[in-house]
């Protein structure tokens, strides 16, 4: 039975609102005011929450940016005596599912609670998939049983259980953060921080300051001091993707961390110590890199202390119907479709193209064929393979 908290401080009304939801079907707990319905919140499973906007102790347009912050499944419709239009922006901005009129709007109130309850329901289902292969990930989620995959994951499990620095190579798109997370996890820090980052998606003044932090005055701006990824990860394990990509400059302050532990924060003199494992992965030949000046080597051999090369998705056919058919899922549920099925041209498909963006290019182009399908069925016509090149001697669609 799906769960409504009601918050208005008009007892009548409440009361009365309160007994026309309960003959829907409703399951309906109520608050006269914001304080009560936070607590309520606190102790019940809620999935609709219905408030009014002006209550003794606040405002129900700030309290529905306080819910969505604190339970982001829960859905929210706001009840308002006199409507405006600045009002109603502002609540759906801060994550309200709808605002509504109360009089003018009264007969709209079960459908919508109805239609919420739905979306709660389908966020929780997915919430529930993405578990599978989500935060907490362990090696025995990592999908595929094919012969490369297999000989990666193994390699994968026995530096786990080390501290030893790893580099994973690969490329783009062969699920080298999903790796990361899978040996944080079978590791003795997995109860610790893992922080991730993507260094080329930063400036070198911007990359610096997210993994060192900085002291206040240190640039115009800095009114505080701030942490950096290196203290977050501390006794934990930080990942640096796309580590080839690092200006020369915050090479040298990454050797420092392994060598010693320690690095400088923007703008101070006193070091900063750390205990933090290290896991660094590209998609570029490191060895190439040095030779251009690019990479610093003996930063190279300082990650390079075991090496774990990622296999690309051509290499791992048996893998790509599983891998398919999990991203279906996935995105099924999220469309508010039933399971899909894929036809055995669909599947042959996918198995003869390059891939030449790997799982990522799969995923995406499973949620293409996903929102194309037609009858429960994903078939061939929903690819986008017209003009790609296939791997030699593939019979695609025979």
């Amino acid at each position: 039975m799906n769960r409504v908290l009601l918050i208005d401080d008009e007892e009548k009304l409440r009361k009365l609102l309160a007994k026309i939801i309960s003959l829907e079907g409703f399951d309906v707990i109520e608050a006269a005011d914001i304080k009560s319905g936070l607590k309520k919140l606190e102790v019940s499973d809620v999935d609709v929450v219905l408030c009014d906007v002006k209550l003794p102790d606040g405002n129900g347009v700030e309290t529905a940016k306080l819910i969505k912050e604190r339970y982001p499944i829960v859905e929210i419709i706001l009840l308002t005596a006199y409507g405006n239009i600045p009002d109603g922006v502002r609540a759906i901005k801060n994550g309200a599912f709808e605002y509504i009129t109360k009089g003018d709007d009264n007969n709209r109130i079960i459908p919508l609670l109805y239609k919420a309850c739905e979306k709660v329901a389908l966020a929780r289902r997915v919430e529930q998939l993405e578990k599978r292969l989500g935060d907490r990930l362990s090696f025995d989620k990592i999908i595929g049983k094919s012969s490369a995959i297999k000989a990666a994951i193994g390699m994968a499990q026995k530096v786990a259980v080390t501290n030893t620095t790893v580099l994973l190579t690969g490329e783009t798109g062969t699920g080298k953060e999903v790796f990361a997370q899978a040996i944080h996890q079978a590791s003795s820090r997995r109860d610790r921080s893992f922080v991730a980052i993507n260094c080329a998606a930063f400036t070198k003044d911007l990359l610096e300051n997210e993994l060192f932090g900085h002291k206040s005055g240190a640039f115009t701006g800095a009114t505080k001091d701030q942490r950096g990824l290196f203290e977050e990860a501390h006794l934990g394990t930080i990942f640096l993707d796309e580590v080839g990509e690092m200006a020369l400059e915050l090479q040298a302050k990454i050797l420092r961390v392994l060598e010693t532990g320690e690095f400088l924060k923007v703008g101070d003199s006193k070091p900063t110590k750390v205990d933090v494992r290290i896991i660094a992965a590209t998609n570029r030949n490191l060895e190439t890199e040095i030779a251009s000046d690019h990479f610093r080597s003996d930063l190279f051999y300082r990650l390079s202390v075991f090496t774990i090369e990622l296999p690309p998705l051509r290499e791992r056919i048996e893998d790509i119907a599983t891998l398919a058919q999990y991203y279906a899922d996935i995105f099924a549920l999220k469309s508010n479709l039933k399971p899909l099925q894929m036809t055995p041209e669909f599947v042959q498909a996918l198995e003869g193209n390059l891939w030449r963006g790997n799982i990522r290019e799969l995923k995406n182009v499973i949620e293409r064929s996903v929102i194309l399908s037609e009858g429960g069925v994903l078939g061939v016509e929903s690819l986008p393979f017209g003009e790609r090149e296939y791997r030699e001697g593939a019979n695609v669609l025979s």
